[in-house]
């Protein structure tokens, strides 16, 4: 039976969910599914390189949240090397500080549960993942976590005045 470049990606990618991000971390699974150079690049933490920056950044975000899983939700997306997935996820802050958080430092056992959502678009290049550019709500995460504070009733009406003066500009 022959099977499609894009499917197989798929098949590496659901494995990297359920193994890397999902309820129970597999540490060897880094060494098999990504590449030796491997880049993940998350909107809300710092840019992580190499076998032993993903499993380092893994156990110190798992040490912080015990209960961390992510799951994909819906259809995978993939053609060619790419393959783009929407996900769901959280976890709750029982564990030690975190400080890779682009904000502040999460102080240890906050309690804070958080609860995100996101796409990611992986590159998969000869069976190994290459690139994991990591896209969620930061706002909610960093709200929920008690690192950022919601606009104030004051705060949300001027930046609606702000917008509604608004004018795009016009093509020349």
């Amino acid at each position: 039976m022959c099977i499609l470049r894009e499917q197989y990606n798929k098949i590496i990618i659901t494995r990297w969910f359920d193994e890397y991000w999902g309820e129970t971390y597999n540490e060897g699974i880094v060494a098999e599914l990504a590449a030796p150079a491997i880049h993940m690049v998350p909107s809300l933490h710092r840019t992580r390189a190499g076998h032993l920056d993903m499993r380092l950044f893994m156990s110190e975000y798992r040490a912080a949240f015990p209960d961390l899983c992510f799951r994909p939700v819906g259809d995978m997306i993939a053609e060619g090397d790419l393959v783009v997935v929407r996900w769901e996820g959280g976890g709750t802050h029982t564990g030690k500080a975190m400080g890779d958080f682009a904000t502040r430092l999460l102080r240890e056992h906050s309690g804070r549960k958080m609860w995100i959502s996101g796409t990611t678009v992986l590159t998969v290049r000869n069976g190994r993942i290459e690139r994991e550019q990591i896209l969620f709500d930061g706002v909610a995460a960093m709200t929920q976590l008690g690192l950022m504070r919601p606009a104030t009733p004051e705060e949300w009406s001027s930046n609606q005045e702000n917008f509604a003066r608004y004018r795009p500009l016009k093509a020349s």
